[in-house]
């Protein structure tokens, strides 16, 4: 076991940890550390605790110092240098005519380095561009392309459920996610209710993905025959999955239709592995157009992002 504390910084959602060492460090407390960027300005969002060889990328960097109010001083000052060099690049982007958007800059601690986030649809020559900016900043420039879910992780902003984004307040890692998992929940493949703000799909559609794959193996689908207890015959017409209860219209001897609701396991049925789309969530060829591209972009990033 190794005693560590997690430090998180301020434009990486990720936490980090460090060897605190001797220092009697404490949540939100800031601290300068060293990091293959160079060093560094993070808070302490973790304690010290002790964690195995195996959650930690080793070799394990020592945290420097607790910030002293000079450090805390050059850390603002390297923001505001960070809104000028902000505006500076994006002068510098429109005079080379190059297809990008500049999202974000950010300075490490020590100005080693000056780094700009950007998008892009496809490959950027910016060769022309480093040299102007390394010539003004006389320090190393790095030009990073990033995704959109990446640039509405930096700038943030309200989901359609009202709170802050995950991604800008919680999420460290993005996941996969599929429209397969929303088919899984039952909801509405309309692209709008189930895209970001980021134009993708929300990633909180991973966040309750294995306890539906888990409740729906035990449901049959909608339209599918089953046999009640009574002995009788019905067809799925809606399906609770959370409650396991599954409500079927039955056909009676005199062809009177009625509607009846049982517990899943009280009925006999062989269920298709392949789920079945609500009648009244039938979809547009427009938002079937619009969930295709989805898939898409999202195939297109997984790819960007392997590479």
């Amino acid at each position: 076991m190794i005693k560590v504390i997690g430090v998180r910084f301020r434009k990486a959602g990720k936490i980090y940890y460090f060897d605190p060492g001797n220092l009697e460090i404490v949540v939100g407390q800031n601290v300068i550390v060293e990091t293959v960027r160079g060093i560094e300005y993070g808070e302490v969002v973790t304690g010290i605790k002790k964690v195995t060889d195996d959650e930690v990328i080793q070799p394990l960097k020592s945290v420097i110092r607790i910030t002293t109010p000079e450090d805390d001083l050059v850390e603002e000052k390297n923001r505001q240098k960070e809104k000028d060099a902000f505006d500076i690049c994006v002068k510098k982007i429109n005079k080379h005519g190059l297809d990008m958007k500049l999202i974000d800059v950010e300075y490490t601690f020590d100005n080693n380095k000056v780094l700009f986030y950007f998008t892009a649809d496809g490959r950027i020559d910016f060769r022309e561009l480093v040299k102007d900016l390394a010539s003004i900043f006389k320090t190393r420039i790095e030009l990073r392309q990033i995704g959109v879910r990446d640039e509405t992780k930096m700038i943030g902003s309200i989901g359609i459920c009202g709170r802050a984004l995950c991604c800008h307040t919680h999420l460290c890692e993005f996941q996969p996610v599929s429209i397969k998992m929303a088919k899984e929940q039952n909801l509405s493949l309309n692209p709008t209710k189930i895209s970001g703000v980021c134009g993708r799909l929300m990633c909180c559609l991973k966040y309750e993905e294995d306890t539906y794959e888990y409740l729906n193996k035990n449901l049959p689908n909608i339209g599918d025959r089953v046999i009640t207890p009574e002995g009788l015959k019905g067809e799925v017409l809606s399906i609770n999955v959370l409650r396991q209860l599954v409500k079927l219209v039955i056909r009676k001897e005199d062809g009177d239709p009625e509607i009846a609701e049982y517990k899943a396991n009280e009925l006999k049925f062989k269920r298709c592995c392949k789920r079945k789309q609500a009648a009244n969530e039938e979809i547009s060829k427009e938002e079937h157009d619009e969930l295709k591209q989805l898939q898409t972009l999202e195939h297109k990033e997984k790819k960007m992002n392997r590479e």
